[in-house]
Parts: structure tokens; C-alpha cells; sequence
């Protein structure tokens, strides 16, 4: 809490005043609670102006301020974390966002002792928050500038950088009807974390959702789950894949993010795919292990070092698409769990990748599709269609359940109609009345065939995540 205190670097006197009124009690009471009497209170004093250093910053300079974090009020609006650089802050004053060029009258200023309290002006070096009046959660990004909107900064703080999704994913609703209140929680949930962007879009199967960037599985496993706990929303998320660059025959390069998406198999030159360079440091009895993981991952060893007797750093070069769905579950099981893994984007790099599609009766579903290695498209279509033959249940006709490789099928699995005992109620009589149902039963089977959907459970689209268990 001590860094919340606006520290002059020589005034104890001073501190002691801020100590006190940050806490709620005086100094020495504080003290006492804690075991220090006495000379303990100038101790602590001269401590805090040695260690925390001053503030910095010129209140001279046009208003700048960074915001690095932010919140929504369902009164007041948004409600922006800042730490201003230079200038000041004040209530009532008319502020400009660099980024997104929106002018508003600020309502309110203020620090966190520790929680929010109004006051005056904030100065250069302080660290509070700004209510700027705006209703909308676009209109106020983090890592944007604030400044005075009379008198204008040239330039907003630079450094900073907006991250990158690794992970690409589409959100539905189960019901249609929430389609807008996902995307209502979607941008309320996007002011504190400046990492998840989101696009709508549209599948055949799920109806509207949104594509969604993530910066890893954990990521995407923690706003599932608060979307679906602090908005009540019933969510499916289809197949996690990242972005591919892909360079037609024209010469031009399109960003590819799902399967869905991908072109024709005569309409483009290569695909490339993003790869990592990836860490993992482990005791040395696991080495077999995860050389053997990261081998059947299309990996490419770069290094082994001993850190000592017992503990081994390993480092691969890794297609980003092999570590999304399972990699780091597979790494923790086959070391126990005493492995610990880091990775960083290291650009594209072609590869000979097709697209697999799966199909239903006949008809594409993009959310079971997927972008994958030549070598590894038989084995996700044989096991993706396994799976969703134990997992649909079974209907009036039979379902054709196909994997193909633009018009080449792959991999096919049947589930078996089920079958009406129509002949039940005849015990006797002449065989010309069974067949006759029969065969009434047989021309009706085939016109369901023509026109009958298939009803698809939540359980199968999370089947693709496990689809590498095993692997």
C-alpha cells in the first residue's frame, strides 16, 4: 500500500501524515499493533523515503496520462485506471483519448487508499482512476493516452503495444436468443482484458457467434468461465486454431483464421503457419519423454543443457498449432508434472497442411473442420469420425459421417438407423400385409433421408478438444 503514497523524497513529517491517513489510525498505533514502539516509528519513516523512490514527471507538460486498466459501473459508466506522466488531472476537466479521438468532460478523479477515493487533482507520477462520462466500452481502450483536450499533448506515450492473439476460437450460444447479450458481455469483459478480441461471425451448424483471439488455452478456459458464471450465458466453443498466412496464386496473402475460411485447394500457392520457440525445463529422468512428445508434435530440437545434476533445459522449435489443444496437458502428464514450459512467436514458415473437413449427412460442419498436417489428416479424420459416431445419437436413417480432404473422403463411419417393429401388431394373416408395411416403411425411411437433420449434442463439440489423447 505504500506505493499508492505520494512520497516527497525528504519530508518524514510528511509521510507520516500520508501513512496515517492511508491506514485509518496513527502511525504509532499502527506500530504498536505490529510490535514497533518507540524509535520503530522513525525507523519506518526513514525506510519508506529510502526505498520508495519519488515521483516523476513534469507538471509543466501538456496532460498525459496512460490508462492500464479499466472497469465498467453500471451507473457511472467506465470507470479507467491511470497513472499520470505528465500534467495533471482534475474533475470537470475536458480530456481527449488519443487513440480513439473521443472529447468528454471528466466527472470525477481520485486515488485508491484502498479503495476509491474522490480528490481534487492528480499529478504527475500519481497513480488513480478517471470516470470520464463515456457509456460506450470502445470509447476508452487500455494502453490509451489521456490528455488535456484545450491543450493537447503532440504525441501519446509510447511503448506500448497491443497484444496478439495466439489462439483462435469461435463462441456460440446454445440459445439464439442470447446472441446479444454475448456480445454485450463480450465488450464489457474486453475492458480488463485488453488481450481478447473478438469478431461476429456466422456457421451453418451453431448460427451467430463470435471469433474470438485468445492468448492461449488458459485464456480462453478463463473467460469461457466467466462468461458463463458472472453473465449466466450457456456457451459452445468450437476447435481452438490459430492464424495461417496463405498466398494465392494471384500473389496476394490472406490471414486465414478457421477452417471455414481456408480457400479452395486450386486457388492458393502454400499455407504458412506460425511456429514457436519453445522452453521446457525438467528433471533429467523425463528427457525420453518429452523429446518423444515434442518429436511426434513435428518439433525440431534446438538445444539440450544440464542445469545441474538433476534438472535439463530443452528447447524446440515447435509449429504453434501442435501446442494448442493438449501439449502442456501431455507435457505435466508424462513428467508427473515436475516440467514447466515457456514459448514465444517466431514468425511463419510454410508447411504442407490441408484442410479436413467433416461432414454430416452429406453436410459440412465447419465447427469439427480443421487445418492440419498431411501427415496427421487421416488419423483426426478416423478419430474425429469415431467420435462422433458414439456421440450423436442414432435417428429414423442412417448418417453418413465423412472426412475429406477437398472432394477426397478419408475416413467414413455409419450410424445405424433405428429400426421401427412397424409388423408388431400383425399376429397373423396373410405375409402380403407385413410386406406391405415394410415396404411403406421403407419408402418413408428413404424421404426422411432427403429431408431429416441431424441433432448434434454439446458433448461432440467437445470431443474435438481430446481428439490428440493418446496421440
Amino acid at each position: 500500500m505504500l506505493n499508492k503514497i505520494d512520497l516527497p523524497a525528504a519530508d518524514p513529517d510528511r509521510v507520516a501524515e500520508e501513512l496515517e491517513a492511508l491506514i485509518g489510525t496513527p502511525a504509532e498505533d499502527f506500530l504498536r499493533v505490529s510490535g514497533k514502539t518507540g524509535e520503530g516509528v522513525e525507523e519506518l519513516i526513514e525506510e519508506v523515503v529510502k526505498r520508495v523512490p519519488p515521483t516523476t514527471g513534469d507538471p509543466d507538460k501538456p496532460t498525459r496520462a496512460l490508462i492500464f486498466d479499466s472497469t465498467y459501473d453500471n451507473y457511472r459508466g467506465v470507470v479507467t485506471f491511470v497513472r499520470v506522466m505528465d500534467g495533471f488531472l482534475t474533475a470537470r476537466q475536458k480530456v481527449k483519448m488519443m487513440a480513439t479521438a473521443v472529447t468528454v468532460e471528466s466527472e470525477e478523479v481520485g486515488v485508491f487508499a484502498p479503495d476509491m477515493r474522490p480528490i481534487d487533482r492528480l499529478e504527475a507520477g500519481d497513480v488513480g482512476y478517471l470516470i470520464p462520462g463515456v457509456k460506450n466500452v470502445r470509447e476508452a481502450k487500455v494502453g490509451d493516452t489521456v490528455t488535456d483536450a484545450v491543450n493537447p499533448a503532440e504525441q501519446a506515450l509510447p511503448g506500448y503495444r497491443d497484444p496478439k492473439p495466439m489462439v483462435w476460437a469461435g463462441l456460440y450460444t446454445t440459445n439464439s436468443d442470447q446472441y446479444p447479450h454475448l456480445r454485450d458481455a463480450l465488450e464489457k469483459l474486453q475492458l480488463n482484458d485488453a488481450a481478447l478480441v473478438f469478431e461476429p461471425e456466422t456457421s451453418p451448424a451453431l448460427g451467430f457467434g463470435f471469433r474470438c483471439g485468445f492468448l492461449g488455452l488458459l485464456h480462453m478456459d478463463i473467460v469461457r468461465e466467466r462468461l458463463e458464471r458472472e453473465w449466466d450465458l450457456d456457451l459452445l466453443v468450437t476447435m481452438p486454431s490459430v492464424a495461417y498466412e496463405v498466398v494465392m496464386n494471384s500473389g496476394e496473402t490472406v490471414w486465414v483464421h478457421s477452417p471455414a475460411q481456408m480457400p479452395s485447394p486450386g486457388e492458393y500457392e502454400e499455407i504458412r503457419e506460425p511456429v514457436a520457440a519453445a522452453m521446457v525445463i525438467s528433471p533429467t529422468e523425463f528427457i525420453g519423454p518429452i523429446m518423444e512428445l515434442c518429436e511426434s508434435r513435428r518439433g525440431e530440437m534446438r538445444s539440450l543443457t544440464h542445469l545441474s545434476s538433476h534438472s535439463v533445459e530443452i528447447r524446440y522449435r515447435l509449429p504453434l498449432a501442435e501446442m494448442m489443444v493438449d501439449f502442456f496437458d501431455q507435457l505435466k502428464s508424462r513428467t508427473r508434472g515436475y516440467a514447466s514450459f515457456d514459448y514465444e512467436p517466431e514468425g511463419y514458415e510454410g508447411g504442407d497442411l490441408v484442410k479436413v473437413e467433416i461432414m454430416l449427412h452429406g453436410h459440412p460442419v465447419d465447427a469439427f473442420s480443421a487445418i492440419v498436417h498431411k501427415d496427421n489428416a487421416y488419423y483426426y479424420g478416423r478419430k474425429m469420425t469415431e467420435k462422433l459416431r458414439e456421440l450423436i445419437p442414432r435417428q429414423q436413417f442412417d448418417i453418413a459421417v465423412q472426412a475429406s480432404i477437398g472432394s477426397r473422403i478419408i475416413a467414413r463411419e455409419t450410424i445405424k438407423a433405428q429400426r421401427k417393429d412397424v409388423i408388431a401388431k400383425c399376429y397373423g394373416g396373410d405375409v402380403s400385409r407385413k410386406r406391405k408395411l415394410l415396404e411403406k416403411q421403407k419408402a418413408g425411411k428413404a424421404r426422411m433421408k432427403n429431408v431429416g437433420s441431424v441433432e448434434v449434442p454439446q458433448e461432440a463439440f467437445m470431443a474435438a478438444l481430446k481428439i490428440n489423447e493418446g496421440k
